[in-house]
């Protein structure tokens, strides 16, 4: 396949030196949800933010881009939490966008879940839930009734941790001793441990943990912290951004220019300018330095303490040291496919595919890392967007599109990393072309009336992901979300560097929800006093 077009979808205002009006209260590097929600929460409050993106188009990993007649999301497959008004997601999201963000609801079986030749639906709403897993599960009335009082646990003990980020270091630690305490003994256990606790029953075990592929961990490396909030998150179900994952950006852009800020593309950030053991401002890679009291960086801890803060920045040497006691997250590939016809033609589901060989994740994935090509996909993804957007029809006449995303090592592309994107060689285009051809044959297994109606198709890897969104292993979720990551006290919005706030999904969790919450915990944070009615306003309602 011919290298692909650039994008048309492009949210943001272009780079110039000329176009800077300072002066800026704020910097904020990155334009992923987390950054994008900093610069609105901290517009509402009166204050001037810049935001830079070196992307073309603002969003991060919630932005959209259009192809040869198609458009795809490339993160955003599906939110949960947006369904009603009291959610702080709901509400955070009102917030930032004015209440321009629209929300389409997906099938009420909003996940399938295949083990094997056998599926079970996560169905929306506790009581369905429930009853849906029952009819699979007869036996197991007591495991399932326990498990969803787990997940209300969890989430009974969230706000205590994250207090704990925006307090002061002598206040946090009490607090966090106190919330120790007070929280349940399973709360930052291994996921599947936790679950074997409560049944043997694997395949059951599977299908409740058959989402860990919104978090890039199998169960038994993953805290159940993060699968019970995920869970949680869609317990009522699935939604889709009416107009596409783009909207995000562009119904957050204009908050942030109520104050006289602006998101800018095209905006590259070489370093972070440190004078007198301060931050105080940016420097970008055209050479202009724009300083500001405040720099927010979205760009996660990798790329903020090991790329942009200079040697001689105070306190590098212990966040080189704190850096060794978290991983990357996974890597990943994804098929984005264009069909000839309407998802209403198709019969395209409003459901998303979760395929997997069985109920050992584990060991799926361990065989596959070792022989790829010998070895079934452990995870395979399949998500419909063209089915989920309502306004898809009308902005792209008898067309729809697909998405498949499926596990990819970095270590397998990274002899192209050196390479210009779009002019990687064809030994490159094969190995993606042999990946594209398997990732085809998970769909006809499950659609088989799709086979011949494929239009187009390009497949992303870990490369795509470092040269669009600056992850340079390709990690997707940010940081790996296990038990000892949930134990980095460091992981905060405020760093030991005066000035310096970090932002997205390194500080709380990773997706979409979890890298506004870090966006909002980084407002409080760098507000003090002022951004306690706003917490109020958010956390309570």
């Amino acid at each position: 396949m011919s290298s692909p077009k650039p994008s048309t979808i492009r949210v943001g205002r272009r780079y110039r030196a000329n176009r800077l009006d300072g002066p800026y209260d704020a910097v904020v590097i990155g334009s992923g949800i987390g950054g994008l929600t900093t610069a609105a929460c901290m517009s509402k409050l009166g204050k001037k933010v810049a935001v830079f993106e070196q992307h073309y188009t603002a969003g991060g990993f919630t932005h959209s881009y259009d192809r040869n007649g198609y458009e795809w999301d490339v993160g955003v497959h599906y939110i949960g939490d947006v369904g009603a008004d009291h959610t702080l997601t709901k509400r955070l999201f009102d917030h930032i966008t004015d209440g321009q963000l629209k929300w389409a609801p997906m099938d009420s079986h909003f996940d399938r879940i295949f083990i094997g030749d056998r599926h079970v639906d996560l169905v929306a709403g506790p009581d369905q839930f429930k009853a849906e897993l029952l009819k699979a599960f007869p036996n197991e009335e007591q495991a399932i009734d326990t498990y969803l009082i787990y997940l209300k646990k969890v989430a009974k003990a969230m706000p205590g941790l994250v207090i704990g980020k925006v307090l002061p270091d002598l206040a946090a630690g009490p607090l966090r001793k106190l919330v120790n305490r007070a929280a349940p003994s399973f709360l930052n256990r291994p996921t599947r441990e936790v679950l074997e606790g409560l049944t043997s029953n694997q395949d059951l075990i599977a299908v409740l943990t058959g989402q860990w592929g919104d978090n890039g961990l199998p169960p038994a490396e993953s805290s159940f912290i993060i699968h019970a909030l995920i869970a949680r998150h869609y317990l009522y179900g699935g939604y889709y951004p009416i107009g596409g994952a783009s909207e995000m950006a562009k119904t957050i852009i204009p908050v942030v220019q109520q104050s006289g800020g602006e998101v800018f593309t095209y905006a590259d950030v070489t370093g972070i300018l440190i004078e007198k053991g301060k931050a105080v401002g940016v420097r970008m890679a055209d050479g202009e330095e724009v300083r500001a009291p405040l720099v927010i960086s979205n760009a996660g801890v990798f790329n903020t303490f090991n790329k942009l803060l200079p040697d001689s920045a105070p306190h590098r040497d212990y966040y080189q040291q704190k850096l060794t006691t978290v991983e990357r997250s996974m890597a990943s590939n994804c098929l984005y496919i264009g069909l000839q016809d309407t998802a209403e033609n198709l019969k395209l589901p409003k459901t998303n595919y979760w395929i997997y060989p069985g109920p050992d994740y584990e060991k799926h994935v361990s065989d596959f890392m070792v022989k790829p090509e010998d070895t079934d996909i452990p995870l395979t993804y399949i998500s419909f967007p063209s089915a989920k957007d309502p306004s898809f029809a009308e902005r792209y006449p008898g067309r729809a599109t697909i998405e498949i995303v499926a596990p990819g090592p970095y270590e397998w592309y990274e002899s192209w990393a050196d390479k210009t994107w779009g002019k990687r060689g064809e030994d490159y285009e094969a190995l993606k072309e042999a990946y594209a051809q398997r990732l085809l044959a998970k769909l006809y297994e499950k659609f088989p009336h799709l086979e011949g109606k494929v239009d187009y198709y390009e497949l992303s890897t870990p490369l795509s992901t470092d040269y669009f969104c600056r992850y340079s292993k390709g990690e997707i979720y940010g940081l790996n979300h296990t038990p000892s990551r949930f134990e980095q006290d460091w992981l905060k919005p405020k760093t030991r560097i005066p000035g310096l706030y970090l932002t997205g999904q390194d500080v709380m969790t990773c997706g979409v929800a979890g890298a506004m919450i870090g966006g909002l915990l980084a407002t409080v944070a760098v507000s003090g006093l002022k951004g306690l009615p706003l917490a109020k306003k958010m956390f309570v309602g």
